[in-house]
C-alpha cells in the first residue's frame, strides 16, 4: 500500500477490523490472502502483527496451518516442530513466528496465540478425524468465536468441515491412512485417520453467506482487502440445520473436463 509504513497499517488494520466487528479480547480465526492487500509494508508478518494488535494481549488468535499438500498417502510423516503449512503466507509465517504454539495433525493442524491457545490446541490430537470433536474447529462455537475470512472469499472456510462431520454427507471422507506423528518433544507415533474425500465434488462455502443474517455475517474492507466476519456459533447452527434438510447443499458435482 502505496507510502504508507508498518504502523500506520497496523492502525488503520485495526480501525477496519473494529468497523467490521473485531473487538479487543475477541477469540477469532482467520483464513487470509495476503495478495488481496497489494503491496503491503513489511510484508506478512505485518499482517500477523496487525492481527493481533486487532485482538489485543487478552484475545486469542487462530490460523489454520494445513499441510495435506505436504502430507499424504505417499509422504505420511508429519512434524508438529517443521512440516510447513500450504494455506498461504500469511498463516506459514504465523507457524514460524516465535511463540506460536500449533496442534498435533497431520493434515489439519491449527496454530495460536493468545490465552486460551494451549487449552484449544490440546485436544486436536486425540482426533482421529480432520475436524473431529476436540479440534479447534469443532470448539470455537462454544466458546463465543469468530472466524474472519480476510481477502480470501467465503469458500476455505475449514469451520464448515468440522460441521460436515456433524451431519456426515456422502462426499465427506475418503479412504483412511495411517499417519507418522512426530510431537514437540521429537516422540514419534502411528496413528490412523479418517480423511476427507470429496471426490467429484466441489465445495461451495460461499452459499453460507445466503444461510446467514444480521451480526452473524458482517462484510467490509481491511486496508483494502474485501473480508467477511461471521460468528461461529450462527455458522455452525445455520449450516447444519441447512445439511440436515438437504446433504448435497453446500456442494456441487465437478463438470467433466471436454475432450479435444
Amino acid at each position: 500500500m502505496g507510502g504508507m509504513g508498518t504502523q500506520q497499517f497496523t492502525d488503520r488494520f485495526v480501525r477496519d477490523a473494529r468497523a467490521l466487528g473485531v473487538g479487543r479480547g475477541e477469540l477469532l480465526l482467520v483464513h487470509s490472502s495476503l495478495r488481496s492487500f497489494g503491496n503491503v509494508p513489511g510484508g506478512a508478518m505485518t499482517v500477523v502483527e496487525s492481527l493481533l494488535a486487532a485482538v489485543g494481549d487478552e484475545g486469542t488468535l487462530l490460523m489454520p496451518a494445513l499441510s495435506y499438500d505436504h502430507v499424504t498417502r505417499r509422504s505420511p510423516r508429519f512434524d508438529v516442530r517443521s512440516t510447513a503449512s500450504n494455506v498461504g503466507l500469511i498463516p506459514e509465517t504465523f507457524r514460524t513466528r516465535v511463540g506460536t504454539v500449533r496442534s498435533l495433525h497431520p493434515t489439519h493442524s491449527v496454530c495460536a496465540v493468545g490465552p486460551l491457545a494451549s487449552e484449544l490446541l490440546a485436544g486436536h490430537e486425540f482426533d482421529s478425524t480432520p475436524c473431529g470433536p476436540s479440534s479447534p474447529f469443532h470448539t470455537l462455537p462454544d466458546r463465543g468465536g469468530q472466524i474472519l475470512m480476510l481477502g480470501c472469499g467465503l469458500r476455505p472456510n475449514t469451520s464448515v468441515h468440522a460441521i460436515e462431520e456433524l451431519a456426515e454427507p456422502p462426499y465427506l471422507y475418503g479412504r483412511p491412512i495411517t499417519y507418522t506423528l512426530v510431537d514437540s518433544n521429537g516422540r514419534s507415533r502411528e496413528k490412523r485417520y479418517r480423511v476427507h474425500g470429496f471426490a467429484g465434488w466441489e465445495q461451495r462455502y460461499d452459499r453460507v453467506r445466503t444461510l446467514l443474517s444480521g451480526a452473524e455475517l458482517t462484510t467490509g474492507s481491511i486496508c483494502g482487502a474485501d473480508s467477511y466476519l461471521m460468528d461461529a456459533a450462527a455458522l455452525r447452527r445455520a449450516v447444519l440445520e441447512t445439511l440436515r434438510r438437504d446433504r448435497l447443499a453446500l456442494v456441487e458435482p465437478i463438470a467433466p473436463r471436454s475432450q479435444g
